[in-house]
């Protein structure tokens, strides 16, 4: 969906910092952004600078999305991607957002711990300042299980403002405390296992099978080369899904890539046939948590079941010390990735009544049409 213009840089002091809203080709705390990273109240790989920069480059070339930032006695503690839309679910109901693309799988901003009240108030009073035509405030991938929902939560509560979580998903989590063997065994019924391991034998019949885990950017460029092509050349290439399938998703892969690598943040897996890739998937390792990114198999294979193969081998993430859980980023109900990962993860959609008190109550009501119920907060 095409963004318009969010607005020229706007700023604000307050008693929790200063606030600002700048299009993001103009900020220039590069340095400021990677910090926050490290120090944020929820780990959001999607919102850190390597991320968001491949996708906003790729996605937003007209430079029609700002940063929301927050700071502290000169320090960035809070930043959030927005945008202006003029249409809601097909209906022409303007609004702001928080931006994302559809390979951005969490949609939480970078806040420092401590800073979460701050951030929300900050942000929701700018909102009420500068709603111009927008009629509410709309966060999408919202994870409702940690403090950033919380202070939202907490914030709208306090101020009495109309706020509804307008949809509710689950999606596959890993997070336990037994290893890898202890997991793979409590997961999976003793059928599926005898059944994983005949397809393993059956696999190592046609060839050597190896499994490649790596951390660093040795040898990335030609890994991304196979994973395109093996992605391509499965369904989502034939329904022109495939990140191969457009010039820009496939800028984005490769830069999103090569910088996370260089920032630390990726893990690669490969299980391969004869040297030769026939399932792979990348992480995002964020302590204390991580994100499945992408995965892909050789379709060819499938008797093999290559991709739950693979997902055996990641189990390992569970025998890491600084990783205690890991977002699957899968959609709800996936039928590879829940067969294995039993925990869940709860994300939401929000909407927040903006402006002064009659935009609010107009907010009120359209929280109410789409919900079917009064709007409650959150």
């Amino acid at each position: 969906m095409a963004e318009l213009p969010l607005a020229l840089k706007t700023a604000s002091a307050a008693p929790q910092g200063a606030f600002a809203v700048e299009p993001w080709r103009a900020f220039a705390d590069a340095a400021g952004w990677d910090a926050l990273a490290h120090v944020a109240a929820e780990p959001n790989p999607f919102a850190e600078r390597w991320f968001a920069q491949a996708g906003l480059t790729a996605f937003d070339p007209r430079g029609a999305v700002a940063l929301a930032s927050l700071r502290h006695e000169g320090r960035l503690v809070g930043l959030l991607p927005l945008a202006r839309r003029l249409v809601y679910d097909r209906y022409p109901l303007p609004h702001i957002g928080n931006w994302l693309h559809p390979n951005a799988f969490c949609g939480a901003p970078l806040v420092a711990h401590g800073a979460e009240h701050d951030f929300w108030r900050a942000l929701l009073d700018w909102a009420d300042h500068y709603a111009r035509a927008a009629l509410f405030l709309h966060l999408e991938r919202l994870p409702a299980d940690g403090p950033l929902y919380a202070a939202l939560r907490d914030v709208v509560a306090a101020a009495h403002r109309p706020a509804a979580a307008v949809h509710r998903e689950e999606r596959a989590l890993l997070a336990s405390d037994l290893d890898a063997d202890a997991y793979f065994e409590a997961s999976l019924s003793t059928k599926k296992r005898k059944e994983l391991r005949r397809q393993f034998n059956r696999l190592a019949d046609e060839g050597a099978v190896a499994v490649e885990r790596c951390t660093d950017d040795a040898g990335l460029a030609e890994w991304i080369d196979a994973f395109l092509s093996l992605e391509r050349a499965g369904w989502k290439g034939a329904e022109g899904s495939a990140l191969a399938c457009a010039d820009a998703t496939e800028r984005f892969f490769r830069q999103a890539m090569a910088d996370a690598a260089a920032a630390g943040r990726l893990e690669r897996l490969a299980l391969t046939l004869d040297r030769h890739p026939i399932a792979m998937l990348a992480n995002f390792l964020t302590p204390p948590g991580a994100f499945s990114f992408k995965t892909t198999y050789d379709e060819r294979l499938a008797r093999f079941s290559p991709g739950v193969l693979l997902q055996r081998e990641n189990l390992a993430l569970l025998a890491r010390d600084d990783i205690a859980w890991c977002d699957s980023c899968a959609a709800a109900d996936h039928p590879m990735i829940e067969r294995i990962w039993r925990e869940k993860r709860a994300i939401v959609r929000v909407s927040i009544a903006i402006g002064g008190p009659a935009r609010q109550a107009l907010g009120h009501r359209l929280l109410r049409a789409e919900t079917g119920a009064e709007p409650k907060g959150l």
